[in-house]
């Protein structure tokens, strides 16, 4: 625990490929489970850090892969939504696309910010709201992103179904706007 007590420091790196989700799951959705691992406290370790102290988050994905899913769906120390174990998450009511701001304790994603700029470029009212269980439970569509997952449709939590059961038709407008500048930023920088 003491740093001064290392008299040679080391550096060990693990590599991996990044895989998106299986095809089906962008097809058809997937379903979360909200984990009982509370999002890290914000005062304990900003959440603006990408850093290697993910415990709390592996500890919810372990609860999700035991309850049959890929993601779980994590709370703050306030129990209003924070985020997923590696994904943002969003909700569409009413047609406004709604999201956790960052003070709800979440990571501000690049691919979080890519889709809000391109909801309002299409026109779509976006809200970054304090948002609770019952607000996902209520909603007309989820949606995740990711710098792995891209954006990835949501249709059950918790055993509840949202909206029809399927990806809503924002969801999958978005996605596609999201792969049209995804497949542009990509051709300009090769």
């Amino acid at each position: 625990m003491d740093p001064n007590r290392c008299s040679n420091p080391q550096v060990i790196i693990i590599t991996d490929k990044i895989a998106l989700y299986p095809e089906d799951f962008y097809q058809n959705g997937l379903e979360i489970v909200t984990a009982s691992t509370v999002r890290n406290h914000p005062a304990a370790l900003n959440p603006r850090i990408k850093s290697l102290n993910y415990l709390n988050n592996i500890l919810a994905k372990i609860e999700g892969l035991k309850a049959g899913c890929i993601e779980a769906l994590m709370l703050n120390h306030k129990g209003e939504i924070a985020e997923c174990t590696g994904d943002n998450i969003f909700l569409v009511r009413d047609g406004v696309l709604q999201t956790p701001p960052l003070d709800a304790g979440i990571l501000e994603g690049i691919t979080r910010d890519a889709i809000i700029e391109v909801a309002k470029a299409a026109g779509i009212e976006v809200r970054e709201m304090a948002l609770t269980k019952h607000d996902v439970y209520i909603a007309d569509e989820c949606f995740l992103t990711g710098s792995a997952a891209e954006a990835i449709p949501v249709v059950r939590i918790d055993s509840r179904t949202i909206g029809d059961g399927k990806p809503g038709p924002i969801t999958r407008n978005l996605i596609e706007r999201f792969r049209k500048t995804d497949a542009r930023i990509n051709s300009i920088a090769r």
